[in-house]
Order: structure tokens, then sequence, then C-alpha cells
């Protein structure tokens, strides 16, 4: 953390190293979630429908309350721990306070909306089944925007004079919000 808030970050390759390989190893992630998503659903809310309910014509059982459990368990910590490191990152990038936010609050909640729908469809209603797609969707998306911001970020100059409050912002008139709780100049 220091060599990011100190600026020696654009100045340390093997930390700029360990970022792009962290970004490699999320990469990765992505890509399976997408396929396991798609090995067993599409975007049709119908087709997460007869996952999570079951449908008799294929005879694929509904979803147990048991094994929801399970998923859940695992994902809302392993879930909760690649957003931590992934969105914390975006703390230090040379972009405006309110993109900071958006990139690190969207990924939480369409992750917290992909796990919580799935429990919606199986036992509260088969019509947030389209909630799951909305969720999977913005988090597919939403971990692809920090993979790439964490890339880009890497590969500027900028993080020192970001942090340090010496980006030239003069179009950013109206984020008068500090999210970062640092005193304003």
């Amino acid at each position: 953390m220091r060599f990011i808030v100190t600026g020696e970050w654009s100045r340390n390759r093997l930390l700029q190293v360990i970022v792009v390989l962290y970004t490699a190893y999320v990469a990765g992630l992505w890509l399976t979630n997408h396929l396991l998503y798609f090995s067993k659903m599409t975007l049709e809310p119908s087709s997460v429908v007869a996952y999570y309910v079951g449908d008799e014509e294929t005879y694929r059982p509904a979803r147990t309350y048991q094994g929801l459990l399970e998923v859940s368990h695992f994902h809302l910590f392993a879930m909760g721990m690649l957003l931590l490191v992934l969105t914390h990152l975006i703390l230090f990038i040379p972009v405006r306070a309110v993109w900071k936010v958006v990139l690190i609050t969207v990924p939480f909640a369409s992750a917290f909306v992909d796990e919580g729908s799935g429990w919606l469809v199986r036992f509260v209603s088969p019509d947030f089944a389209i909630l799951k797609v909305v969720g999977f969707v913005c988090l597919q998306a939403s971990l692809a925007a920090l993979v790439l911001v964490s890339l880009w970020s890497v590969f500027t100059d900028r993080q020192a004079q970001n942090y340090m409050g010496l980006v030239d912002d003069d179009d950013d008139e109206d984020d008068d919000e500090d999210w970062d709780d640092e005193p304003a100049s």
C-alpha cells in the first residue's frame, strides 16, 4: 500500500507485475464464470427458471435449499474477497471520484443481485429470473471493467499525481464529494 500512496507505484516494476498477474488471474475467473453460467443457463429468463425451479420435460430437478446454501456460502466469501482486492485498486487510479464510486459500488451490487436472485427465483417467484440475467451481465461487465482499468492504471504514469491531488481536474467542478476522507485542498 505504501508504494501506491507514496507514488513509488509507477517506479516499482515488481508491484506492477503483481497487479498484472492478479488481473490475469481474475480474467481467468471471469472466463470460467462465463463458461459455467452458459453451461447451465442462457440469457433467456426461461432457462434461469428451468435451472432453479426445475423442468419436468428435461428431467431437471429444482435447486434445493441445501444446494443453494452451499453455493452461496462459498460465493459470498470468495466474491467478497475478490471484490475487496480488485476494487481497492480503483482507489489509486487517475480518474474522477464519481467514476471511482461507480467502479466500486456496481461490482458489489451486481454480485449481490447475481447471488440473491437465484434464491428469489427458486423460493419467491420465477419472475425474478430477469434479475438473475441482469445481475450476471452487470457482474461480468463490471469485472471486465475492473480488470481493464487496473491494467490501464499499471501502464499510466499518473497514479501518484492522482492520489496526491496533483492531477488537474478543472472539469471536475460538480464533484465536490471527497470519497476517501481526505481534506479538500
